[in-house]
Order: C-alpha cells, then sequence, then structure tokens
C-alpha cells in the first residue's frame, strides 16, 4: 500500500506502536495528530499543541506497520492534539478500517459535523471527549474562545448511543472547584464518565498547577452513594494509588 503524504492527509507527530490502556479492552497503537484548536495549558502533548516544528511521520511507514500487526493488534487510537482540525481524516481513517481495525477517537468535541459523518460511515467504533468544565468556564480552562454550541451538539451526538463512548474531564485546582466537578457528575448520568487528576509533567504547556488531593479524591468518591456512573483513573475507592 502506497500512501503519499500531503496536505490533504492528517499530520502525524506521534506514534505509539503498542498500548494496553488507550483503548478499552484492546490491544493497540496510537496516532497522534499535530495541532489543536484549543490551547489547554495542562495538556500533557505540549509538542503537538504548541506552534513548534516536529516531524511528521510518513503515511507509509504507518501502513506498512498496520498491514504487518494486523493479526496481532486490534484497534488504532487516534489522538492529539485534535484530530478533527486535521484535513482529510475520514478517508484517512478508511484507510484504517479497509486492514480490519477498530478505531477509537479522542476528540475535544468541537466538531460536531465531522463527529456526526465519522460515527454515521461506522468509521469510529469508540469515542473519548473531553469535557473540559462547566459551560461558564470553558473558555477559560481551553485557553481558547470556544464555540460552546458545537460542544454541546457533540455530547448530544454521543449521547444518542450510537458509537460507543466516554467523556473525560482532567481535574485541576486552578480550574475546578469540587462544586464544578459535581455538577459534571450530575450532567453526565447516563454515560460513562472519568475523571483524570492532572499530574505535573516536563511536557505540560504550563508547569505548576495543582493536582487534587488524596482527601479531595475521597470526597469525591462519596458522590458515588448518588451516582455510580463516574469513575476516578488511577484511584481505588479508598483513595490509594493503582498501579496503572
Amino acid at each position: 500500500m502506497n500512501i503519499l503524504m500531503g496536505d490533504l492527509m492528517p499530520k502525524i507527530a506521534g506514534f505509539n506502536k503498542l498500548t494496553l490502556l488507550d483503548y478499552p479492552g484492546k490491544l493497540a497503537c496510537v496516532l497522534f495528530t499535530k495541532g489543536c484548536n484549543f490551547g489547554c495549558r495542562y495538556c500533557q502533548n505540549s509538542s503537538l499543541v504548541l506552534d513548534v516544528e516536529v516531524p511528521l511521520i510518513d503515511h507509509n511507514e504507518i501502513f506498512a506497520y498496520l498491514e504487518k500487526r494486523k493479526n496481532i493488534l486490534q484497534g488504532v487510537v487516534i489522538s492529539g492534539g485534535e484530530p478533527t482540525i486535521q484535513k482529510g481524516l475520514l478517508d484517512f481513517i478508511i484507510k484504517i478500517k479497509e486492514i480490519g481495525y477498530k478505531v477509537k477517537l479522542d476528540t475535544n468535541g468541537s466538531n460536531p459535523k465531522l463527529l456526526q459523518e465519522l460515527i454515521e460511515l461506522k468509521l469510529v467504533d469508540y469515542v473519548a471527549m473531553d469535557i473540559k468544565n462547566v459551560f461558564e468556564k470553558y473558555n477559560q480552562t481551553a485557553n481558547a474562545k470556544v464555540n460552546i454550541d458545537n460542544v454541546k451538539k457533540s455530547i448530544d451526538i454521543l449521547k444518542k448511543g450510537k458509537v460507543d463512548y466516554e467523556f473525560r474531564t482532567t481535574i485541576i485546582k486552578e480550574y475546578h472547584t469540587l462544586e464544578d466537578i459535581r455538577k459534571l457528575i450530575d450532567f453526565t448520568q447516563g454515560s460513562k464518565y472519568y475523571l483524570q487528576n492532572f499530574e505535573d509533567r516536563d511536557t505540560v504547556i504550563k508547569s505548576g498547577l495543582t493536582s487534587f488531593t488524596v482527601e479531595d479524591l475521597n470526597l469525591l468518591y462519596s458522590y458515588k452513594e448518588s451516582y455510580d456512573h463516574f469513575e476516578i483513573r488511577g484511584y481505588t475507592e479508598k483513595g490509594g494509588r493503582k498501579n496503572v
């Protein structure tokens, strides 16, 4: 298979060839697209979001690997950055599906039109959508002027249940209060919802942001008495850290 890189194909700037964590229940690889329409300061993939030069991966290399591993790997995760801003994403996924892979899409929900099309064409099998915060704090949290109507449309599309999906929120003390998080847990009832406690790393856009404490997480777990649809990734119900 010969795939020529060009302006009408997604810019792939990262390739994790094996993961057990990023696609629930699947042995998968992860493709990271370059560029994002949000500027979240807590983003762990700063090189993909900031306007810096990074080498792009040749599509021929990607598809050669997928062909070679098609009897071993089960899925391909397309993450970023924000994949739905990429030109040619739909055709790119078609080629992945033709090899026989399940596809998981990670998205910020800013492109409901493309999301709807991918679902209707059965080109995605799982969608993980970030809900950044309560809507009144969205611009501050995303560090961008966000079209909230588009985000809401994407949420509504996923809630129709035409594709397996989850919502998730990275929680940071500078952006989220415990009351904000409670509202988000309430808002996502009926859906799988994951809270991800922020971890400060060298790869984030802005260092020095603050994680929630174990005591805070224990309080959040107490909400399970009223809500049973959410989890906090990486923590047990007693607040101890899992080996993940």
